[in-house]
């Protein structure tokens, strides 16, 4: 089987050769223009992260952790042009020829079985796109409301779609989630463990699929984040900045060849942009295949309990990765190399001295309880005893 170039271009950051390239960037006039995710240098920790987490939604979405200026943001909206395509419903409800085919005709909406009845298709392929979460976003933004300017111009009250149903199969980003009021975590937090958000406005209510990839970026310095949304991301990776000086000049240079030349840096770009697309969208394909083997199985499971992590999370995380890991490097077999090469960012973080005290008292005090339930068993039978003598 021919060896993944998706690995490979990960670990490049050297520019030299990728810069003489005379491609020219397809693009729009117009149309936003995003720092090359593969332009970025070093950082292959967080960018393998977020292959990772688009190649295969089930590993939980990934949060990067660390200061300013590291290229967190940068990263995550690189993201763009690497993006594999999903089947998508054409309706707002979700509606997908799936449904009806295993539940019935009753499981999708009147207008979609009506289309069925044409022979008329409820999905379609697109690319994965990325929406963002403004850390501004109101409530009824994030979840959904009522059409403030139809119900005043046209005296009608008509719900609306959120950002949480946007981002269904998609990728929704968080930037200084760290931040965000409480109210709209829970919203976030209560979609991202059902697959699906519901609006209620009175006495209407919709409800839309809500299954996103989740990506997060925080600065430790300016507040925690809250451990029930922690919990949420799968990956976790601690961005740090560049080490090396030749790095950082080298970021420097590319950082300024885009801001005054903004397609010419997409053009070098491009072709190694475009490999590392088809191979991400061909993983993907090759994934529902990958088969863990059983050392690699046993491996997550004994590191996970030496550490002493109580989620469950934790081994559906690191083998869901390791899965991706494999499929990403063009493999059938995930293996233990792949459970180490992704326990680090499956299982950072997630250990708690307070839970591992708190079950630690509660088992003591369960082994007291059974002690003063054998001592009440025997007690019987002493009185008795001692009343026969």
């Amino acid at each position: 089987m021919p060896k993944s170039l998706l690995l490979e271009i990960l670990k490049q950051h050297s520019a030299a050769t990728i810069l003489k390239s005379t491609a020219k960037p397809e693009r729009v006039s117009g149309e936003v223009l995003h720092f090359p995710f593969l332009a970025i240098v070093g950082q292959v920790e967080m960018k393998l992260a977020l292959v990772l987490a688009v190649l295969n939604p089930a590993v939980g979405g990934v949060l990067l952790v660390g200061p300013r200026g590291t290229g967190k943001t940068t990263a995550v909206r690189g993201l763009v042009d690497l993006m594999p395509p999903v089947r998508r419903s054409l309706c707002p409800y979700g509606c997908e020829e799936e449904a009806a085919e295993t539940w019935g005709i009753d499981a999708i909406c009147p207008d979609c079985a009506v289309k069925m009845g044409r022979g008329e298709p409820l999905t379609r392929l697109e690319r994965m796109r990325l929406i963002e979460l403004p850390l501004n976003a109101r409530l009824e933004d994030v979840v959904g409301g009522i059409n403030e300017r139809v119900a005043i111009e046209q005296q009608k009250v008509r719900l609306e779609r959120g950002i949480l149903s946007y981002a269904h199969r998609n990728v929704l980003y968080i930037d200084e989630v760290n931040l965000l009021d409480n109210a709209i975590v829970d919203a976030i937090l209560d979609a991202a463990a059902q697959g699906r958000v519901t609006v209620r406005r009175g006495p209407m209510i919709a409800t839309y699929p809500s299954e996103f990839v989740l990506v997060g970026s925080m600065n430790p310095e300016e507040g925690l984040l809250r451990p029930q949304i922690q919990d949420r991301f799968g990956l976790r990776v601690v961005v740090d900045g560049l080490r090396d000086p030749q790095d950082r000049l080298e970021s420097y240079r590319r950082v300024r060849a885009f801001r005054e030349h903004p397609h010419r840096l997409i053009a070098a770009f491009a072709q190694d942009t475009q490999a590392f697309s088809d191979e991400i969208a061909r993983a993907r394909e090759m994934l529902p295949e990958v088969e863990l083997t059983p050392a690699a199985e046993q491996l997550a499971l004994r590191t996970v309990q030496q550490l002493k992590i109580s989620s469950l999370r934790a081994e559906i995380t690191v083998l869901e990765a390791a899965r991706a890991h494999a499929a990403a490097d063009n493999r059938r077999e995930a293996t233990v190399d792949d459970v180490m090469a992704v326990a680090p960012l499956a299982l950072r973080q997630r250990r708690s001295q307070f839970i591992h005290h708190y079950v630690e008292e509660a088992r003591i005090e369960d082994d007291e309880i059974r002690a003063a339930c054998q001592q009440a068993l025997q007690s019987p039978v002493e009185s008795e005893r001692e009343s026969a003598g």
